[in-house]
């Protein structure tokens, strides 16, 4: 009898972990589908009192994740307000302008145009920095040649995934799975294998991307020595190149094949002429140098400042988050707030608790770069007003506001509760069920750790534990689990939902969230299938 009692008190614990999730999902994707910002923040309150009554989770500390979850959303709303201050700028300074033109005098071929900005550029942004970047940046550049806005965040988010693995400088990796005790030569392993799987799956993921943004087979067909070898032009040096360093494959890898892009599309290799645009012959004048670089600026100047603020060697990374107090206040039985001098603003003890809250105001890409690009584009080219662009900024970061804060607390109450946390009961009842065949279905464990969190690193802190653990308890091999746990963690980007309402807020899009999670989620699964394919192989 007693085991039988233990056994359905499991049950009943397990039951409550997924509830809120698959709640979540269905409140999306069902035909009336519900808005995010009204079915996050319902979730939210639906695992908040299965964590109260259902958990038994003490009240105080239960209410010091909530507020750390709604600080938590600071960080996303602050990169969106960022990117669209960007964009905005570069809209009404006609520098936008500028760049649609250089892209037609290299080639004005969408397909070309679309493989230039959102796979190889945006390859390089998120070796750079992270944070969602990739397509805060890429998005809207596409949406403004044309592309409908609706294909174009899907494809950004596709895409968003390859790079990830390494991420900003390497970090998913090297801080990543630094909860398991690991040796420079397994963390060398690990991140060959998770390159090779991604780069394995790359063609695979890239075609299907081109589908649903350009919704022409036999354009991708026909020009499919121009995608292979543009796809390969990043992927092989990111191999390569996760050799010797697991700090700049992305980084490396979107540079060099960024270069090979723009030259195989500038000289039409592997492309057809069939597919160009035809209103753009007006466009392709040539620009002069130093138009071009000034047009060029807001983008080039993003990457550089993001690269700079990046590169630990550098020193300007540990400046940006330098977190020793240059002022301290008592907010009481709330907390202690402290600001640095680098303005990383922190608040311990929240609630009397051991849960605490951390923002680096100069180090996420808000204000350095998005924001100080933004107004020097602004100033530099005599146009439109920063007042104007702020005022319009704000308004559009309404539209986010309510979705993130439900989705940060959402997110904080699924990873409360350490062994026994829902998000940890959910991976421990996957590897039990697939038992002996979980190298295939590893992946799927570390993209909902990404979905759940809207970051790889993140991913990688929470479940490489349980991985190591599974990995040992099954007889596998120890670096290929490891793999599959990074490789999931990069492609579950495509399904965050943060990451969802991030790309929406930045294009405009209204009430598609759970239009764009379905469709993202059929990717994931071809996805999935790919890398836990190879990954039984190696």
């Amino acid at each position: 009898m007693l085991v039988d009692g233990c056994l359905a008190s499991m049950m009943l614990s397990l039951f409550f972990s997924y509830l809120p999730i698959l709640l979540l999902i269905y409140l999306m994707t069902k035909p009336k589908s519900m808005a995010s910002s009204k079915a996050l923040p319902l979730s939210a309150l639906i695992i908040y009192l299965i964590s109260l009554f259902v958990f038994k989770q003490d009240l105080l500390q239960l209410n010091a994740t909530v507020i750390s979850g709604l600080l938590l959303a600071l960080t996303p709303l602050s990169i969106i307000a960022g990117a669209i201050f960007l964009f905005k700028a570069m809209e009404v300074s006609g520098a936008l302008d500028l760049i649609k033109q250089w892209l037609n005098s290299v080639s004005t071929n969408q397909l070309a145009q679309v493989m230039i900005i959102g796979w190889a550029f945006a390859f390089l942004i998120e070796g750079a920095s992270g944070f969602g970047t990739p397509a805060a940046i890429a998005g809207p550049v596409l949406y403004s040649l044309g592309f409908p806005v609706l294909r174009v965040a899907i494809f950004c988010l596709v895409l968003n995934t390859i790079p990830v693995t390494f991420g900003a400088v390497g970090t998913p990796i090297w801080f990543g799975l630094s909860v398991v005790d690991l040796s420079s030569a397994q963390i060398s392993e690990i991140a060959w294998k998770a390159a090779l799987l991604n780069t394995i799956a790359a063609p695979f993921i890239v075609i299907a991307a081109l589908y649903i943004i350009l919704q022409q087979r036999t354009a991708i067909l026909r020009q499919w020595i121009f995608v292979l070898a543009s796809t390969f032009a990043c992927t092989l040096p990111y191999l390569l190149l996760s050799l010797i360093s697991y700090e700049f494959p992305s980084l490396l890898g979107g540079m060099i094949g960024l270069v090979v892009t723009l030259l195989l599309a500038k000289y039409n290799i592997g492309l057809s002429k069939d597919f160009a645009q035809s209103d753009s012959k007006d466009t392709t004048a040539d620009l002069t140098l130093s138009t071009l670089f000034k047009a060029s600026f807001p983008l080039l100047g993003t990457v550089l400042l993001l690269v700079i603020t990046r590169i630990q060697e550098l020193g300007i990374k540990s400046m940006l988050q330098a977190k020793s107090p240059a002022f301290g206040l008592s907010l009481g039985s709330f907390g202690d707030l402290s600001v640095s001098s680098a303005l990383v603003v922190s608040l311990q003890n929240i609630l009397g608790t051991d849960e605490s809250w951390q923002h680096a105001f100069l180090y996420v890409p808000s204000i350095l770069p998005f924001l100080l690009i933004g107004v020097i584009t602004i100033v530099w080219f005599g146009k439109g007003s920063i007042k104007h662009t702020a005022k319009n900024t704000m308004d559009k970061i309404k539209s986010p506001f309510f979705a993130l804060l439900g989705a940060l607390v959402f997110v904080n109450l699924m990873m409360f509760g350490d062994d026994q946390s829902p998000v940890t009961q959910i991976g421990n009842h996957l590897a039990e069920v697939t038992g002996q065949s979980w190298q295939f279905f590893a992946p799927v464990l570390g993209a909902l750790g990404s979905f759940f969190s809207g970051s790889a690193t993140i991913s990688n802190l929470t479940f490489a534990g349980i991985q190591q653990s599974i990995a040992t308890q099954l007889g596998l091999n120890l670096t290929t689990v490891l793999a599959l746990q990074s490789v999931g963690a990069a492609m579950g980007n495509m399904v965050c939902i943060n990451n969802i309402v991030a790309v929406t807020s930045i294009l405009g899009i209204q009430n598609k969230d759970g239009v764009i999670l379905k469709r993202t989620a059929i990717i994931l699964l071809l996805y999935a299938v790919i890398a836990g394919g190879a990954g039984l192989l190696i």
